[in-house]
């Protein structure tokens, strides 16, 4: 489990190898990761928007962005936490993720960004 702590906000993130596939005639290496987000700041804050940069051993990286995260834009007050799973597919048996989450402080209503600290991604067959 990798943790990183930004403007209070803690975030940590377990990955789980999930198996082998073949789609289009490739074979894809399946991952799933869970994501806690803490609040250990004294004021209430909203998850709006995700940032993802995705990275495979072959070169290739998947960027994505989007609204929230899993359909949702959990508002977390102090003390409070949020966790979700999700997943991705690699066309190599080793990668990484990266990226940050943007949120809002009631408080003061500033937006800012929260790191998610760089996770591996690795099947543990490759692994030597």
């Amino acid at each position: 489990m990798v943790s990183q702590i930004t403007r209070g906000i803690k975030i940590s993130v377990l990955t789980t190898f999930e198996g082998t596939y073949f789609k289009n005639h490739k074979i894809h290496f399946a991952f799933s990761y869970e994501i806690t987000i803490e609040n250990h700041s004294k004021d209430s804050v909203q998850l709006t928007s995700r940032h993802w940069d995705i990275f495979d051993s072959l070169n290739d990286v998947e960027t994505v962005d989007g609204e929230g995260v899993i359909g949702k834009k959990p508002v977390l007050k102090p003390g409070e936490l949020h966790s979700y799973s999700s997943g991705c597919l690699l066309l190599s048996p080793f990668g990484s993720m990266r990226g940050y989450f943007n949120m809002v402080n009631f408080t003061t209503t500033r937006s800012f960004k929260v790191i998610v600290p760089s996770f591996r991604l690795s099947a543990p067959f490759a692994l030597n």
